[in-house]
């Protein structure tokens, strides 16, 4: 049953990101909801045009430019900003740590900054779980980040900007920290990130796929519909204010057993044995077991699992068989190259 969040009078929301994959489907979320005024912006360097919501009034515009990027927002002024635009590549960030940190936590500012001027209420700013590091799973909001890589380093940036602001310009803001999300209207052309789009993008290629490491890495995977409507509850809920909040399931799946169950909801009990997976070296910087407990969000949010992995794995691939096997877009070049780049970047393998 579709949960409504609270108090649809309220106007000038704005919602960054809005034609990627999380973006759009919370303002769908948003709009069926009863939200009259919903604004969203994208670049659409990651996202599609078939994702925007024909009832939101949509820009295209590049966060990383300030001085559009102040002229836009003095234009709407929101009241409530939903913070979800990222270039979230992990793994890659490491090789393109100037272009992240622009991407991130410099575009985050060029739009948080503006918004503070023109009045801002709250801001739900979309974090990761990244920020978390190697420590010991599940990671639980009361853990002192310790990010490894530059776009965890990045999203921690970004969450003590909004705690510090927050305390001297006076405005709510929540701290989202979703964990591995996968469905419908992922980019699946992406080869960097997703593990469960790239997998399934390959074998609708006709090709294998390959796995970093031995497969053991632990990870808790979360559908998108079980993942948006507490975006959305984040930006209304006054128990919900100046938190911090995990989002997902607590259930955790090797590398391995996610690639066993994606062969099996394909081709069931009979899978070619050109699909057998590959393994290459371990990506730098790639921590082992991520996943996070969920006790806050239950209590706060009113988090529940609703779709295993099977069943999210089989919508996603309905889906996917629709819009069709996805060519990978590929950087022209990275800031920094050595010998540690994955093979399958380097050699454009996936």
């Amino acid at each position: 049953m579709r949960q409504k969040v609270s108090n649809p009078k309220v106007d000038h929301i704005l919602v960054t990101g809005a034609a990627g994959f999380m973006g759009s489907h919370l303002v769908d979320y948003l709009i069926k909801s009863g939200y009259k005024k919903v604004f969203s912006l994208d670049d659409l360097s990651g996202g599609f045009e078939r994702n925007v919501n024909k009832k939101t009034i949509f820009f295209k515009h590049d966060l990383s430019d300030e001085y559009k990027t102040e002229k836009l927002i003095n234009k709407i002024k929101p009241k409530l900003l939903y913070h979800l635009a990222a270039d979230a590549a992990e793994g890659r960030s490491q090789f393109v740590p100037k272009s992240c940190t622009k991407r991130n936590l410099v575009s985050y500012l060029n739009i948080l900054i503006p918004s503070i001027k023109n009045k801002l209420k709250r801001v739900v700013l979309t974090s990761s779980m990244s920020v978390y590091g190697s420590q010991q799973a599940p990671f639980a909001e009361e853990m002192y980040p310790k990010p490894e890589d530059i776009y965890g380093v990045n999203k921690f940036a970004m969450e003590k900007s909004t705690q510090v602001m927050a305390e001297v310009f006076n405005f709510e803001y929540v701290i989202l920290r979703p964990h591995n999300v996968y469905g419908p209207r992922q980019n699946f052309s992406d080869p960097y990130r997703n593990v469960v789009a790239i997998f399934i993008n390959s074998i609708l290629r006709g090709k294998n796929f390959y796995i970093y490491g031995d497969g053991n890495q632990k990870r808790a995977f979360t559908y998108i519909n079980d993942c948006t409507p507490y975006i959305a509850k984040a930006g209304f809920l006054e128990k919900a204010n100046r938190q911090i909040i995990n989002i997902g399931p607590e259930k955790e799946y090797s590398i391995n057993e996610l690639a066993s169950l994606v062969l099996k909801v394909f081709f069931g009990s009979k899978i070619p044995k050109k699909f057998k997976p590959e393994y290459l070296p371990i990506r730098p910087q790639e921590v082992i077991e991520a996943y996070c407990t969920s006790e806050k969000a239950r209590i706060l949010l009113g988090y529940k699992t609703r779709t295993n992995l099977r069943n999210g794995i089989k919508k996603t691939i309905q889906w996917a068989e629709k819009l069709g096997p996805q060519k990978p877009v590929y950087l022209k070049e990275f800031e920094l190259v050595s010998e540690k780049l994955p093979l399958t970047w380097r050699d454009n393998l996936i």
